[in-house]
């Protein structure tokens, strides 16, 4: 029988509390909910859920000072939910650990999928994971082959540079989840890196001329406008 993923549902709202918990029960997962910061922490050290559905609007306390303190410890997946809007908003959850950022209203079919993914690309780059098992990642006609330092379109090389290289590689890793233009930056370059996004939006559009059938509509790498880039999630 097959262990089902167990979800913490951290919202005020009791019926937005009740409509997500409803559809992932019925989607094969164990759910459990709370409506305050200080109830969510404790259910995290207790119950060591599988991922966190994060509301920020808590009565008790800002939902980003719930997603700073379980990442001082732990890097299980945190969806957030919010009716905050602002790109900036988006950002700040990004940058503090948070694996996704939905905006209040959402779909089913959104929540689910991002959800699937937050809680894969956590898996994926565990021991026994597709690059920890393989040294590659493999996403489509794509192939990134972390060993040889190339990466592949239908098993042709890409020929990408060296700076090209490391911007997907460093995006292969985190496949699935949102990297912010200034996490890139930092990682790839140093913390002292001057934060200029446009370095990276040319050599996005180089990267995107070698790898995507049309770079106007991207299969592979994709913008979220404002905030910074997705990896397709890996085969």
């Amino acid at each position: 029988m097959k262990i089902k993923d167990k979800v913490l549902i951290v919202e005020d709202e009791q019926s937005i509390s009740n409509f997500i918990s409803t559809i992932l029960a019925a989607n094969g997962y164990d759910t459990m909910t709370v409506r305050s910061g200080e109830e969510a922490l404790t259910m995290v050290s207790s119950h060591c859920p599988d991922l966190i559905v994060l509301d920020l609007g808590l009565p008790d306390m800002d939902g980003m000072e719930v997603l700073r303190e379980v990442r001082r410890w732990s890097s299980l997946p945190v969806v957030v939910v919010s009716a905050r809007q602002h790109e900036n908003d988006k950002v700040d959850a990004l940058d503090c650990g948070a694996d996704d950022y939905l905006v209040k209203p959402f779909g089913t079919a959104e929540l689910l999928a991002r959800i699937r993914t937050a809680i894969r690309h956590t898996r994926t780059v565990l021991p026994g994971g597709q690059i920890a098992q393989t040294g590659k990642f493999v996403t489509g006609e794509l192939t990134i082959d972390y060993d040889k330092h190339q990466v592949l379109m239908r098993g042709e090389n890409a020929k990408l540079t060296v700076n090209e290289y490391k911007i997907v590689s460093l995006l292969g890793k985190y496949a699935g989840k949102v990297l912010t233009y200034d996490f890139i930056i930092r990682e790839l370059w140093g913390p002292k890196a001057r934060t200029d996004n446009q370095i990276l939006r040319v050599n996005m559009a180089n990267i995107r001329r070698k790898i995507e059938k049309d770079p106007g509509q991207p299969e592979y790498i994709f913008t979220e406008v404002g905030v910074g880039y997705r990896m397709r999630d890996g085969d």
